[in-house]
């Protein structure tokens, strides 16, 4: 089991437990916390999913592969460094605490 830490674009924080193998977004969604939409169902083709991993940990995860990459840029709210799609990171024990925020909205 990984807990992930969400804060929402509110400012209140989450603690999320995760399965390995789970995307980022299969998470968030079963725990209930509001912010992440995955219109699509997690094939990269919506970004509604868009978060923003913690600078700090983005070495923990591979680049973005260029699906999405060219998602990225149509994110609703302004792209930052550490913008990534919740539906692209499969958790793994190294995301073990790993936090994200969500955008103020997804569309």
């Amino acid at each position: 089991m990984l807990l992930i830490h969400v804060t929402t674009a509110q400012g209140a924080t989450h603690d999320v437990t995760a399965q390995t193998g789970q995307t980022l977004l299969e998470a968030v969604l079963a725990s209930g916390v509001d912010g992440l939409l995955g219109e699509c169902g997690g094939c990269c083709s919506c970004a509604t999913c868009h978060c923003m991993i913690d600078d700090a940990q983005l070495a923990l995860l591979p680049a973005p592969d260029s699906s999405e990459a060219q998602m990225l840029d149509f994110v609703a709210t302004e792209r930052m460094p550490g913008s990534r799609l919740a539906c692209q990171i499969k958790l793994q024990a190294q995301h073990q605490g790993l936090k994200l925020t969500l955008p103020e909205r997804q569309f």
